[in-house]
């Protein structure tokens, strides 16, 4: 993780001694003797590597994993594990400063999941082609043996696939949108609810507590992979209905006066949208007056780059009211993003006057759902103080 201009980088380099990278070091050390399940994408990776892991875990055959969160069936980030199975989350982020290639090309997967592919860390990467062309090398080092993943629409991992592939294919869909091999029959429009079929053959009925399409394709991508490790269907259908998801993935952070306060990772339009709007059909099927108010920080690298901004106000859609954070040492106004909005939307760049603000205006049902990569100033636990000072 060090640049170069690193004092301690220079030194190394000064006195010609040895060094490597983290994702080079798993290679060489520990994966090399592990079937590994690589999961990579733009989206989800963190998720659906944890459901990943966790079906491993409930059919018995105590995974190691590295994941980019933490799983709350685990309580930890990564560990060994006791058998040949390794998860690990398939970062296309570049290596280290002497290593531009994606991290994801030392992993060596037998199996890999292909969430979808957008653009996305505009610091590193100058087109979506650029990205591409680092899954094409990942696709390269799957053997003939092993199986990739992916869903059946996606015009770039279509690209991606057609520049070569020498491993078996299975596809995701939800049914009636795609012909995948995978598909998902929604018995709740919500997601919370659906069969799995494989081919014509209905393998089960999935009950659990997220929600949203993004959270069935990586349900859906996460029993794939582990029915290639041998785990059948129905055990892997049991594993995820006692999901209990990952930290900061629409994870409830407190509830005061009937008000709760979620937070979530969600740093790109598209995981912005696909949350929100799984959040809004959930609630449409509760009580009439149940509001989402959703309090962004564009802080990425590519979001502060300004490289999404004509599709922010777009994906905070399904919210009723916006909240966007301007710090003072943004790149880029955020007046363009309010004054495209088709719902109430706002801009600030105080997160005490936004706290108290939205503490002072909540009302019983609503749910604020904070976005954001970072810690966000502390904003969610702010938030539950200030409701609790006027509710109490």
């Amino acid at each position: 993780a060090l640049s170069r201009g690193n004092p301690c980088v220079g030194a190394i380099l000064n006195r010609n001694i040895n060094f490597t990278s983290g994702p080079q070091w798993l290679s060489e050390c520990l994966l090399k003797t592990r079937w590994v399940l690589a999961v990579a994408g733009t989206h989800g990776k963190t998720t659906t590597s944890a459901m990943l892991a966790w079906i491993l875990e409930y059919a018995s055959l105590t995974p190691g994993f590295l994941i980019g969160g933490i799983p709350k069936n685990f309580g930890v980030s990564a560990r060994l594990g006791e058998s040949p199975f390794f998860v690990i989350e398939a970062d296309e982020y570049d290596t280290a400063f002497f290593d531009k290639r994606s991290k994801f090309v030392h992993y060596y997967p037998k199996t890999l999941v292909l969430n979808n592919l957008e653009y996305d860390h505009a610091d590193i990467f100058p087109d979506l082609a650029s990205i591409e062309q680092q899954f094409h090398h990942l696709v390269r080092l799957v053997p003939a043996v092993g199986k990739i993943i992916r869903p059946v629409t996606s015009d770039a991992l279509d690209r991606v696939i057609n520049r070569g592939c020498w491993s078996a294919i299975e596809t995701l869909s939800l049914a009636g949108q795609d012909d995948g091999q995978w598909q998902a029959v929604l018995e709740e429009s919500d997601g919370s609810c659906f069969n799995i079929m494989f081919g014509q053959r209905l393998e089960g009925t999935l009950k659990w507590n997220l929600n949203g399409h993004h959270s069935v394709f990586n349900a859906l991508a996460a029993i794939a992979a582990a029915r290639h490790a041998g785990v059948q269907t129905d055990l892997a259908i049991a594993a995820l209905s006692q999901f209990e998801g990952v930290k900061r993935r629409m994870e409830l952070r407190g509830e005061v006066g009937g008000i709760s306060v979620y937070d979530d990772f969600a740093h790109h339009p598209t995981a912005i949208a696909s949350t929100l709007a799984g959040l809004r059909a959930k609630l449409n099927k509760g009580p009439a007056q149940q509001r989402i108010i959703a309090v962004i920080e564009p802080r990425s690298n590519t979001m502060r780059m300004g490289i999404h901004r004509d599709a922010l106000a777009d994906s905070a859609i399904a919210a009723d009211q916006v909240y966007w954070y301007e710090p003072e040492s943004s790149d880029w106004g955020m007046s363009s993003v309010v004054a495209a909005a088709t719902n109430c939307a706002a801009r600030f760049s105080s997160i005490d006057d936004v706290v108290d603000k939205i503490a002072k205006q909540a009302v019983i049902g609503d749910f604020i759902v904070v976005m954001s990569n970072g810690g966000f100033s502390g904003i969610h636990d702010k938030l539950l103080a200030a409701l609790t000072h006027y509710r109490t």
